[in-house]
């Protein structure tokens, strides 16, 4: 399983820099994953999450010797536009791993909370940490 989620983070961040997504957050799992950022182009998401799926369907698809497997069924894009739903989001994005029962966030490997947390503005951690994020309507079927 770690082969196939290295594969995918690979691929996310590979299109994150190509489509100049500022990446702030993120987790990753064998069915879903969370991204949390900022996009210069309009519509650049759909066009980057498109290609995401797209090239990570077919190297999926190599591995496990399938052709023409659906990998991917849906894409939810929210555009978050209040500095709180951001604050909110990133705190949700990084609690993610623990709340589907993996263990510490910090030590998930396909998580981006072990980087915020060591690398992050101790004030900023600290803030994003106190929003609460059982509020939050996400649909995330783990």
């Amino acid at each position: 399983m770690h082969e196939k989620l290295n594969l995918l983070q690979s691929v996310i961040f590979e299109n994150c820099l190509e489509f100049d997504f500022q990446l702030q957050a993120w987790a990753i799992f064998p069915n879903h994953y969370h991204l949390v950022g900022f996009s210069p182009i309009d519509n650049g998401v759909k066009k980057m999450t498109g290609k995401i799926h797209g090239v990570s369907a077919r190297e999926l698809n190599r591995l496990d010797n399938e052709v023409g497997r659906k990998v991917w069924y849906r894409m939810r894009d929210t555009r978050l536009t209040f500095e709180r739903s951001y604050l909110a989001r990133l705190n949700y994005v990084h609690s993610n791993p623990t709340k589907h029962g993996l263990g510490s966030s910090l030590n998930y490997p396909f998580c981006s909370s072990h980087w915020f947390e060591t690398q992050g503005n101790a004030s900023f951690v600290s803030t994003v940490k106190s929003f609460k994020i059982d509020q939050l309507e996400i649909e995330d079927d783990f």
